[in-house]
């Protein structure tokens, strides 16, 4: 880099929030430790106007950027490439709540604010922000929306798109859009929010955002249940929507081999219903007194054992209780990468096709790959599974990775296709599906979101080779 630029940069944000030598591991590496990039510099700018100031520089010079948030994603989207020329511009610094309008039930917050410092806001304003996941204590506003993020509430209050009302974004120009609106009604025209919403960075940068906020339930009532299939997970889901209604806030899966991991990497953890082939984890927010709710919670379950939809079930009896149930659930990926490399698919399907799509992949694979091991779990509620092939045991998981993934993504791709899935649910494309969607999605689709490239980065300068 020369030092004329270098010093541009540095007088757009201040020499110390431009990092060009020591460990930069933290912004270079991914989560998985999979994608190993090395920048051209690592500049935190401060706020939108440095933001805009830094694209504007990077616009004359020609320079590529990659924006960041708290680096937790999985898909290799948000780190640099191993060529030294690509700008990694860290946003976590831009991480105010501007501002909480409790008439309108909207929170303007920017894009490196943490999701978990975004909902404890939203809570001390007596509010809820109902965007909820496992990375939360790490990941920031602008990363879930730029990925579309989804989570453990989606079955009631959908994607990070639908809890978004409005944006701000630095376009590839340097230009700001001024699009923080709490409107929830507005028909003026292409609806420019829902552009940069899953786009990963590639059209523009998102900076602040509005976004929905809820009241909070009065009673929350959580459980897991043990189930023999998957096809009777699926009934109890039916039975869950039909006797609860918009009150099912979570419905969650795990396979017995996904709890194994969480048992054998963290022990201390309770397991109240050991063994099961399946376990579903359910939760149910109202409005009623908590003795009304946990007495339809538990008639839903009665219900359940007696329809021999479930084998077994455990209603916490506390919100520590509740909290240890849901660390079991979101304890499945640390476990997983405790356990060592493994072909993961996030992966989304009809209801109707999950039980048939797993039961023949599963068989398939088994075929395939001897001794292969299968995490699955997920969100049955809104027919997203993490569905992961961890090796077999006693074999390199590095080696088994290395030598099948392309054809286990195959095979399982090729499976979600055919029923009319989506090979990426919520953890987005970035580097890592890129030339699988290339090949699955419809020639006519792409040609569109290239065309939609084109207009809005002509230069191809924000996080080129992802997605696209």
């Amino acid at each position: 880099m020369s030092s004329e630029l270098l010093q541009a940069l540095r007088d757009c944000v201040g020499a110390a929030h431009v990092l060009v030598d020591g460990d930069l591991s933290a912004y270079e590496l991914d989560w998985r430790r999979r994608f190993r990039g090395r920048a051209l510099a690592v500049v935190r700018p401060a706020d939108t106007a440095e933001v805009a100031a830094l694209l504007k520089l990077c616009a004359t010079q020609g320079v590529s950027v990659v924006p960041q948030g708290g680096n937790t994603g999985l898909v290799g989207g948000g780190v640099p490439d191993a060529s030294g020329t690509q700008l990694l511009l860290s946003l976590t610094r831009l991480n105010r709540i501007r501002h909480i309008d409790s008439a309108n039930l909207t929170m303007t917050a920017e894009a490196g604010c943490v999701l978990q410092a975004a909902q404890q806001a939203a809570a001390d304003a007596g509010l809820m922000l109902a965007l909820s996941l496992a990375a939360e204590g790490s990941c920031t506003l602008g990363g879930n929306l730029a990925t579309n993020a989804g989570g453990t509430q989606v079955l009631r209050f959908g994607n990070a798109r639908e809890q978004c009302l409005g944006l701000e974004v630095v376009t590839a120009d340097g230009d700001i859009w001024h699009g923080l609106s709490g409107l929830r009604k507005d028909n003026t025209g292409y609806d420019l929010r829902d552009l940069f919403i899953g786009s990963e960075g590639t059209l523009g940068i998102i900076t602040a955002a509005t976004l929905k906020l809820h009241p909070r339930a009065a009673a929350v009532t959580t459980a897991l249940a043990a189930a023999g299939s998957l096809q009777q997970c699926v009934a109890l889901l039916g039975l869950a929507q039909a006797r609860l209604g918009p009150a099912l806030t979570g419905f969650e899966v795990m396979n017995r081999f996904a709890l194994d991991l969480v048992a054998k990497h963290f022990p201390s953890l309770p397991q109240p219903l050991p063994g099961a082939v399946w376990t579903v984890l359910l939760e149910q927010s109202d409005n009623e007194s908590e003795a009304q709710a946990r007495a339809r919670f538990e008639g839903l379950l009665e219900a359940a054992l007696e329809a021999g939809h479930i084998e077994d079930a455990v209603v916490a009896e506390s919100l520590a209780q509740s909290r240890s149930l849901w660390q079991l659930r979101e304890s499945i990926p640390l476990a997983q990468s405790q356990e060592g490399p493994n072909i993961k698919h996030d992966i989304s399907l009809p209801v109707s096709a999950i039980a048939d799509f797993v039961s023949t992949t599963d068989a398939a694979l088994a075929r395939a790959f001897p001794g292969m091991r299968l995490v699955d779990f997920g969100h049955l509620g809104d027919g997203n599974l993490h569905y992961n092939v961890q090796a077999p045991d006693g074999e390199s998981a590095q080696d088994f990775m290395d030598r099948h993934e392309h054809a286990v993504n195959t095979l399982v791709y090729d499976a979600v296709g055919a029923r009319g899935g989506s090979i990426s649910a919520e953890h987005g494309v970035g580097a890592l599906k890129r030339d699988e969607l290339a090949e699955r999605k419809p020639a006519v689709a792409l040609q569109m979101m290239r065309a939609i490239k084109q207009a809005l980065d002509p230069h191809g300068r924000l996080n080129p080779g992802r997605v696209l």
